[in-house]
């Protein structure tokens, strides 16, 4: 599903326009990464936990040439799905 389908489903179950739902849709999108950029966790119930992974800096190796690299630390979104999404999913 792309952000356009994700709109239209978002109209179609809540009633709104196709132009609100995109509204709510980036606003929910905006809200989650404004946080995940200050550090915050966000949990959503019965969906899943948005939170900030940190990985170190590490040495890696250049496939092509097989030369060790540094690799930089850097943080990731990560996602950990509830237990009752995880029940939809395989129940």
């Amino acid at each position: 599903m792309n952000k356009r389908e994700l709109v239209d489903a978002v109209a179609e179950k809540t009633g709104l326009s196709k132009s609100e739902a995109e509204k709510a849709v980036d606003a929910v999108v905006g809200a989650v990464s404004s946080a995940l950029q200050s550090g915050d966790k966000v949990a959503v119930p019965g969906f899943g936990t948005f939170d900030v992974r940190e990985r170190s800096a590490r040495t890696g190796r250049n496939p092509q040439t097989g030369e060790t690299m540094e690799i930089a630390a850097s943080r990731s979104a990560g996602f950990k799905p509830a237990t009752a999404l995880k029940n939809a999913l395989n129940g």
